[in-house]
């Protein structure tokens, strides 16, 4: 397939005006310093600081190179970038969701990084977390972190109802769920409706919402009808919580973990720094972190999520070779750990967990469940998916629509997202 604008057409990029970095104001001369512009897609708040400060330390190492830094609103990136990239002004570097990354290297938008300077130390970093940052055998993001999701639990809640390890299958879940409603009286398990939350339930059973090589949608397969049984099957019952598909139901879930209020649910390393300020674990060890359960296929596995930086194929050589640059650098072992120490994030290299980096044991117990994380298909169309599990998981698990009914919706407009694809 064409590649567009790769690594072997740098010198025909020059041609480009020097405002394809672009429309966002780029000042930079030849004679002088190269202005990059970097959207980074934090949250502004908590997490945005630490990379600001890091990109003061690289403008102090590379006197020649100056980052114009761009909070861009996770939940609008996205689209901003395809709507930029597709004519003009996109950022040189944008910190992408690694599901984005096959969709825009088919409308090859960004720049292949294999033999670059930004993956000069390719080895280092995970291999499952290359893979996901490649599409058609070239190499289209930095891995800057990762994350999974993991059955997090308050051990103390554990220990009151008399039970000492992490349920190993959703049926252990559920029984555990009741033992500790009976004998504390809090809830032992809240489950989320959103999409993303019921994968580690298909992947349980050894299936996903399609299979790529089979080029077929199996969101309704035998084995996705028992994963999604089972799913439905943990919003009522003892112990467990009744879905009610509200918009704050994410806040309300981890609302009610924090302060004690639920003994487990299925969450992400993203919320490690929050765990923290609740009520139910000011003493940081009584988290709990476990690997999702197993479905009755005798396997758990968890979707692998977290974030690429990737550089703009539009950009001229000088503002490429200047974002490669900053790649590198962002990175790195050292700029790794520091935001691991800073965010509670996860690296995306071996050589980033120090000691220091796992004395936090919310990172550490993340990182002891990366294993069973599962790298997404390489399917351009793939993150959109979610949209359609989004739009009718609230409605069965609330009991507003049958299970049957409410798959073979989302079967029906899976389809129509994948033409080509059979049901």
């Amino acid at each position: 397939m064409r590649r567009g604008i790769a690594a072997t057409a740098l010198a025909a990029s020059l041609a480009l005006t020097a405002t394809a970095c672009g429309g966002e104001g780029d000042d930079s001369k030849a004679d002088g310093p190269v202005t990059i512009t970097w959207w980074d897609t934090t949250n502004a708040t908590n997490e945005a600081p630490t990379y600001k400060a890091l990109v003061k330390e690289f403008e102090a190492a590379n006197k020649g190179i100056k980052v114009k830094y761009v909070n861009v609103p996770f939940d609008q990136a996205q689209n901003k970038f395809d709507t930029a990239a597709g004519s003009s002004g996109a950022p040189d570097v944008i910190r992408a969701e690694v599901g984005w990354t096959p969709a825009f290297a088919k409308k090859q938008y960004l720049l292949p990084l294999d033999g670059t300077e930004a993956l000069a130390e390719k080895d280092a970093f995970q291999p499952n977390l290359i893979k996901q940052a490649q599409y058609e055998g070239k190499t289209y993001g930095v891995p800057l972190v990762t994350d999974t999701l993991a059955l997090v639990y308050n051990k103390k809640l554990f220990a009151d109802a008399g039970i000492d390890k992490a349920p190993a299958t959703w049926d252990e879940l559920k029984k555990a769920a009741a033992t500790i409603k009976s004998k504390t009286g809090k809830d032992g398990y809240w489950g989320s409706t959103a999409g993303y939350y019921a994968m580690p339930f298909l992947f349980g059973e050894g299936t996903d919402m399609v299979d790529v090589a089979g080029k077929k949608v199996t969101v309704k397969s035998a084995e996705a009808q028992k994963a999604f049984e089972t799913w439905n099957g943990l919003f009522d019952g003892k112990g467990l919580h009744k879905a009610d598909g509200t918009a704050d139901a994410y806040a309300h879930i981890q609302d009610a973990f924090i302060n004690g209020e639920v003994a487990s649910i299925i969450q992400g390393p993203w919320e490690i720094t929050n765990f923290y300020k609740g009520s139910a674990f000011k003493d940081k060890n009584n988290l709990g972190i476990a690997t999702v359960p197993a479905g009755s296929a005798g396997k758990a596995g968890a979707p692998t999520g977290g974030h690429n930086l990737s550089v703009y194929a539009g950009s001229d050589k000088a503002h490429q070779e200047a974002a490669l640059k900053f790649v590198k650098f962002m990175t790195s072992a050292k700029s790794q750990e520091s935001v691991a120490l800073k965010n509670s994030t996860l690296p995306t290299r071996d050589d980033a967990y120090t000691d220091k980096v796992k004395a936090d044991p919310g990172i550490a117990g993340y990182q002891g469940v990366l294993p069973a994380a599962q790298p997404r298909p390489e399917l351009p169309e793939y993150s959109s998916l979610f949209g359609k599990l989004d739009a009718e998981l609230p409605a069965i698990a609330g009991g507003k629509k049958t299970l049957d009914k409410g798959l073979t919706a989302i079967e029906t407009e899976m389809a129509k997202l994948l033409p080509g694809f059979t049901k």
